[in-house]
């Protein structure tokens, strides 16, 4: 397993530098707000459909959720982007048992009312127009790791160009009560009743 090798100097450098390339690349970034138990931890599910969706749920954390930074990557973006260890990231190794110690390790962190952990349940990219959100199965096992008591955030992001050269992006923000058992299929069909809401949000929204 790749764990993340949290630096504060590097930590601090390239938390600046998000926030600079976010303002240049994008003419606007805005999320919703959300009530937060402060004395739980956060698993935090996003879309996956930019290259810049990680740097999305990193400025969010700064600006709202205000938690120690993990995300689940995968080996190959780990050893791509080095810099992501130094920013929380975490990451499976080559052998298949590497996979079930790494989400043993995620489950665990949740355990800790400190930490966030984000995962993008669909395991890669795929298109920002895609009508249903799918689940790889190691999501399940990663919350029967921790002792389930921490809050799931639920997180859609849109973007628009409208009238302007550099798009607009929008974070939709929801937060999910589990019941005692949780199912994938549950879960599955529970982000994408928001993720459904938050498109229709967002094809109200005029230039």
């Amino acid at each position: 397993m790749h764990l993340s090798r949290k630096n504060s100097v590097i930590h601090q450098i390239f938390s600046w530098y998000i926030d600079y390339m976010l303002k240049r690349g994008f003419f606007s970034y805005s999320h919703s707000d959300v009530d937060l138990k402060r004395e739980e931890a956060i698993l935090l599910l996003a879309n996956h459909f930019s290259w810049w969706d990680g740097f999305f749920m990193f400025q969010l954390n700064k600006r709202l959720f205000k938690r120690q930074f993990h995300v689940l990557v995968t080996e190959e973006d780990y050893r791509k982007h080095w810099f992501l260890k130094y920013l929380g990231a975490f990451a499976p190794g080559p052998a298949g048992k590497d996979v079930v110690e790494t989400l043993l390790y995620a489950g665990g962190l949740l355990d800790d009312p400190l930490n966030l952990v984000l995962v993008f349940p669909q395991g890669k990219l795929y298109s920002s127009y895609v009508g249903k959100i799918a689940f790889e199965k190691g999501l399940l096992q990663l919350i029967n790791a921790s002792g389930k008591k921490f809050q799931i955030i639920f997180s859609a992001t849109l973007s628009d160009y409208f009238d302007r050269k550099k798009p607009r992006a929008n974070s939709y923000l929801s937060n999910w009560q589990a019941e005692e058992y949780v199912s994938l299929q549950l879960l599955k069909s529970e982000y994408n009743k928001h993720y459904e809401q938050a498109l229709k949000t967002q094809a109200k929204i005029t230039a």
